[in-house]
């Protein structure tokens, strides 16, 4: 096997210093202005998105990329803000979903406006729409199988 080239090397650098950079401050931002972390509201987002603003446990894993472990602790916690629910899977009693509240909805609308105004001024601001376009295509690259 080869050794991978300075280039990708490179690439492979930079991809990590950015995304904990980028993350960095938008979490920064959120908890600024009072809000909880991120993986929040991207538990909250694609519990919306979900069918009936519900989803499976291993349904937010999959989109997320939590590990179950850690998933089933910030399940927890948002569980007793009142933000999801757990709710009994239909014809399983083994099996749950979670669903997200009023409340849910409403707090995820509220961190957009902070998560929104953040990626405008740390992505925005540094690359055209053009450059975005291309990042994204290359990324879909990397984690596609």
């Amino acid at each position: 096997m080869q050794d991978p080239t300075p280039s990708v090397i490179r690439a492979w650098g930079r991809l990590i210093r950015a995304e904990r950079t980028v993350v960095g401050r938008i979490e920064a931002e959120l908890k600024s202005a009072g809000f909880p972390s991120l993986h929040w509201y991207d538990v909250l987002l694609e519990l919306k998105r979900g069918p009936e603003g519900r989803l499976t446990p291993r349904e937010i894993e999959d989109a997320g990329l939590f590990e179950q472990y850690n998933l089933s602790r910030l399940l927890d916690r948002m569980e007793a803000e009142g933000l999801v629910r757990r709710i009994p899977y239909p014809g399983d009693k083994r099996r749950q979903l979670v669903e997200i509240t009023e409340e849910g909805r409403a707090l995820q609308e509220r961190m957009w406006g902070v998560y929104g105004a953040a990626l405008n001024r740390f992505i925005s601001a540094k690359l055209n729409d053009k450059e975005a376009g291309q990042l994204s295509a290359l990324l879909l690259k990397l984690i596609q199988e």
